[in-house]
Order: structure tokens, then sequence, then C-alpha cells
């Protein structure tokens, strides 16, 4: 019988459903959590063989001694996993201090966590990028600026979703950033006028896909967080051919194998020199775990399938005959608390009692960029989807109102057909900064 360790198997709250697949396809699967016992889901406890708690995940010791306890009674651990962005460097830690060779050890991380890493592999991928720098002192900084054009964007190197990440517009933003930025290292990127599309991939151990699926993203986490605003984003209903294609590419440029991937690009709303025309993609991040909050069960309404299926499968026995279903498009939308909505909770239920598949408060922790109350949906046409986003998301405040008609031109966008794209631009390789003008 094969191990597997799953590193906070209780948050999200749905990876349950990971744990679950695995037990049945005959693992046994050990827990180290710091959540007590019995305020675990009983499906959880029905799926775990044995859970060690510790008083807090962030202390290395404690968790290392969870692993070697579990060596010592059932031997040699084959597989250890979060499928959590926060925990990725703690994983490869203990795979490298116990010799689990199934997933990236410390000697991987850089070109996983790093973002300036992550851009050269997307060249070596042939996918371009953003203009980038890493942040030096303020002249460096200023010079870039000036070089590539406001607004600029300033995001940690090593940094988890869009924490601590900024649209400066000025020299004056710029030089407040720099003033407050402390000690962290801070990567700077020409700003890309498009919104997000995502790759979203089970890929084998022969670095195959088995699955892939993809999102769009119309608003910024980034502007999501820092003005608190609603929060949305969608499965689409069909993988356009050449977001399949980037995707490929990157996941042979970054070695992929055994994981659950989420791998993110712009599409282009107009042309930018530096790196191509309307509508081509731009490989901005890569992500070696599942798409974050519920994404995982969106996929499945999406594409009648079950993604924790398909993954267990992959660490089980290397392949899955899980079949994939009609697809639809799955919306999500995050409301946030204290904004005044034009339909009450209760009406929109009434509505879309038929096309809704989940319905609940957001966690705490996920809300600064999903928002407080979400929706999830299922809808055969985009008509359907972008009427349900209009009624969900309408306000009766004005700026609020502003915002949402702008949300709505975004949607009019629509998105790219299935059909392969033009030929993306050559990258961008980041050019060294000129001295700063004196």
């Amino acid at each position: 019988m094969k191990n597997f360790i799953f590193i906070s198997p209780n948050f999200p709250m749905t990876y349950w459903k990971f744990c679950a697949e695995l037990k049945k396809n005959g693992m046994r699967v050990l827990g180290i959590g710091d959540s007590p016992y019995e305020n675990l889901l009983q499906a959880l406890r029905d799926s775990l063989d044995e859970y060690y708690k510790v008083s807090s995940l962030e202390n290395y010791d404690e968790v290392f001694k969870a692993v070697a306890f579990f060596t010592f009674k059932y031997g040699k651990i084959d597989w250890l996993e979060s499928n959590n962005e926060y925990w990725l460097m703690r994983d490869a830690q203990l795979r490298t201090e116990f010799n689990i060779t199934t997933g990236p050890k410390i000697q991987d991380m850089r070109k996983i966590k790093f973002k300036s890493a992550m851009k050269e592999y997307y060249a070596k991928a042939g996918l371009p990028t953003a203009r980038w720098h890493i942040v030096e002192g303020p002249e460096d900084a200023l010079d870039f600026a000036h070089t590539v054009g406001y607004p600029v964007v300033v995001k940690p190197d090593n940094g988890v979703g869009a924490n601590n990440t900024y649209k400066l517009s000025s020299d004056e933003d710029l030089a407040f950033f720099m003033d407050h930025k402390g000690d962290e290292v801070y990567i700077m990127e020409e700003y890309v006028r498009g919104y997000v599309q995502t790759f979203d991939a089970i890929v084998d151990s022969k670095g195959q896909p088995l699955f892939e699926s993809g999102n769009i993203t119309p608003e910024s986490i980034m502007d999501i967080v820092n003005d608190n605003d609603n929060s949305i984003y969608y499965i689409i209903k069909d993988l356009p051919e050449d977001t399949r294609a980037a995707g490929r590419a990157a996941v042979k440029s970054f070695g992929v194998k055994s994981r659950f991937v989420h791998f993110e690009f712009f599409r282009m709303t107009e042309d930018q020199a530096s790196m191509g025309k309307k509508g081509q993609i731009v490989a901005l991040e890569v992500n070696m775990r599942p798409c974050g909050g519920f994404t995982p069960d969106m996929i499945n309404f999406a594409r009648s399938t079950n993604v924790y299926k398909i993954w267990a499968d992959m660490i089980a026995f290397g392949g899955t005959d899980m079949p994939v279903g009609e697809h639809f498009y799955c919306p999500f939308a995050g409301r946030r608390d204290g904004k005044h909505f034009v339909y009450s909770h209760e009406q929109i239920m009434q509505k879309y009692q038929d096309n809704m598949r989940m319905v609940d408060r957001i966690p705490d922790a996920l809300s600064g960029a999903m928002g407080n109350q979400m929706y999830v949906a299922n809808f055969s046409t985009r008509e359907g989807m972008e009427q349900f986003y209009s009624d969900v998301l309408a306000v009766t405040d004005d700026t609020n109102a502003a915002a949402q008609a702008e949300l709505a031109q975004v949607l009019a966008l629509g998105e790219p057909d299935a059909a392969p794209a033009a030929p993306a631009a050559k990258p961008t390789a980041a050019k060294p900064a000129r001295k700063a003008r004196k």
C-alpha cells in the first residue's frame, strides 16, 4: 500500500475530496494539520487513515516530526502534497529531507516560486512576457518605469496570490512605494492591457496532460483586492487552441510531471509593440497546484466530470478512465459585504434556482480576493452567463454602478474562438535599466 501525506487537508474546505478519491484508489492517506481532529468534516475523517495534529503548520520542526512519525509507523512515504500555493516551499523541503521523489524538491523551486525565474522558462517555451526588472533602488526603478511607461505593476518576486501587488501610475506613486516597500525583493513589470486567461491541467508522470480546462478573469485580482470590489471569473465552455498550445509549451519548458497545474496568461485587448497584437497570448505566471478557491468544483460543473478523481487516478495509476461530459460556462460571482445590490439574495436564488450549483459564505482567508457571498452557476450559453452577472452584481450606488458598467464592457469583449490565433510575438527579454535621469 502506497503512503500519501496530505498537508492541511481541511483547507480549502473542499480538499477532502482529493483525500477521498485517493483512499478509494487504495492508498493510505495520512493528514497533517493544525485543526483539532473533532473539527474536521466527517467526510474528511472518513478519508484519512490517520491524522497528526500540530500546533501550527508554520512550525517546521513540528511538521517534520509528524512526517518522521508516519515514516516510522508506515514505512517510506511515497507522496507528500498540500496542493496549496502557501505550502509549496514547505512541501519541497519535506520531500528533500525525506527523499520523496514524486514531486519538486528544494532545488526545483526557483522556477516555481520566483516570478523572475518564471519569465526565463516562459521565454524558453517561446512565449512572450511583459518587460520586467528586479527593483534594486529608487533610481533604477524610476528609469525602468520611464523606459516602459506608466502604469507599471510591482509585486513580490516570491509571493502568493495578489498580496502586496500594486499598480503605480506616476513618479509620485513610485516614490511612495519605494519609501514603504521594506526589505522584500520586488519585481516590476510593464503593464499588460488585457484580461487573464488560464490553462488548468492535470499532468501525468510523462509530462502529458490528462485533462485540460481554463478560466477567464475579466478584472484583475490585484484591483479586486486593492479596491475591495466584487469578484468574478468563469470557467470557459471550450478552451481556445492557442491557450492549450501555450499551456502545453509551458508544461514542457517547466518540466512538469505528476501535478495539477494552473498557468496564467494575458489575452491582450490592445496592440502593445513590446509584446504583440490584440488577441494574442502573453505569459504571466505559473502555479504548480490547482486553481484556488472553489475552482476544482467549478471545473467539474463546467465539464461534467470529477477532477478530484482524475488527479487521484494519476497519482495511484498514472492515468484515468474518468469521462468528460457536456461542456458549460460556469461563472463565479463574489458579492462584497457593504454594497447595496438591486436584487436580494432571495430574488437571485428564485430566478436562478435551476442554474445554481454552489451558494455559500466565503471564508475570511479567501474573502480578500473572492468577496464575502458566493454564487456559482452553470449556463449553456454565454448570454445566460452575462445576464447572471448583470443581475447578481447590479448595485444602486452610482460609483459602484459605474464600475459594473465597465465590467459589462469587458464581458462584451467575448472570448476567442477555439481556433488557433495568429503566431505570438517574439519573447521580449528584460532589458538592463539605464542610469537614472538626473
